[in-house]
């Protein structure tokens, strides 16, 4: 592995130099996600919208793709299926129906036809209905909230609250982004891709705080270098790592997009956008924006009167 070099040692490409188009860069990607969000909306799936839940077991492991078609076939809308547990048991989502509660009724008898032997036990339906999707709506919203304010608490205590302010601009950049994207595609935005969304700001935070760590290390030991200079410097000396942590982290996602089948590919969809975005916004936004917030000046000042403190202390009889 000693010869696994994404990035050639010694390096030093200047980031800070670049933080204009950066920022006017990640300022477009935001209006426009809000234009869309605002616009055009998401292509919310039935965890959202309300619909049909059917909790099946089949007589032996199921055949989803084969499922899948004959459910497609009855067109009824939007119909997803995905293993619940054990092999055998599968949960059908089909989206809400036209007519009220005799057309739901209607919708789960020709679902029960189309299947036929190939289910063993109905072991539960259910109508979702537009109460409680409006909760899990929202239920989505407080939890990707929560997370963004526990991370700034985390980076507030650890460094300091630019720190924590930076950080949490590039982490909401990277959830705006997300929703813009799937806007724009119009891919089925649902509780997976809520979950997606959670798992994006934890790694966007993650690198945010090794690039974060560095700089501060740098504050402490070269005391008197610019301070766009030293948050290059830093940018540069964790590039290697940041860049390795994406790629290999990569190289999963695309299997699962690929042969992890229809299920999940929302989910990986959205985690392989979050994890290019969330490194791009590590390095060209988190980073350049503590320019402004004065932390460097007010670091190195820190050290050095903590530096003389320790040699009077030491001059003294």
């Amino acid at each position: 592995m000693r010869g696994l070099h994404f990035i050639p040692a010694g390096i030093n490409l200047q980031f800070i130099g670049k933080k204009t188009i950066f920022f006017a860069f990640s300022l477009c990607l935001v209006v426009a996600s809000v234009v869309l969000f605002a616009g055009k909306g998401l292509n919310y799936g039935i965890d959202f919208k309300g619909g049909i839940m059917i909790d099946v077991r089949t007589p032996g492991p199921a055949d989803i793709g084969a499922m899948r078609t004959k459910l497609s076939a009855l067109g009824l809308g939007e119909v997803s299926l995905q293993e619940f547990g054990a092999p055998d048991d599968v949960l059908i989502r089909l989206q809400k129906q036209e007519g009220g509660e005799k057309a739901q009724n209607e919708a789960v008898k020709k679902i029960k036809e189309a299947l036929g032997d190939d289910i063993a036990e109905y072991r539960r339906t259910e109508v979702v209905g537009p109460k409680v999707s409006e909760e899990l709506f929202w239920d989505g919203v407080y939890a990707v909230g929560a997370a963004i304010f526990a991370m700034l608490i985390y980076i507030w205590f650890r460094f300091e609250w630019q720190f924590g302010m930076g950080a949490v601009v590039a982490l909401l950049h990277d959830v705006i982004s997300t929703i813009g994207l799937f806007s724009l595609l119009g891919l089925e935005f649902n509780l997976s891709t809520v979950a997606a969304v959670l798992t994006i700001a934890g790694y966007s935070i993650n690198d945010t705080v090794v690039v974060y760590d560095r700089v501060r290390e740098n504050l402490r030991k070269y005391k008197v270098m610019p301070l766009p200079e030293l948050l290059n410097r830093s940018i540069n000396e964790t590039l290697s790592r940041t860049v390795m942590t994406s790629v290999t982290t990569l190289l999963a996602l695309f299997s699962l997009y690929f042969l992890g089948g229809e299920v999940i590919r929302g989910f990986s969809f959205a985690m392989i956008w979050g994890v290019v975005i969330g490194t791009y916004s590590s390095i060209c936004l988190a980073v350049p924006l503590l320019l402004y917030m004065n932390v460097g000046r007010r670091g190195a000042r820190a050290s050095e009167d903590k530096d003389s403190e320790e040699e009077a202390a030491a001059e003294a009889p």
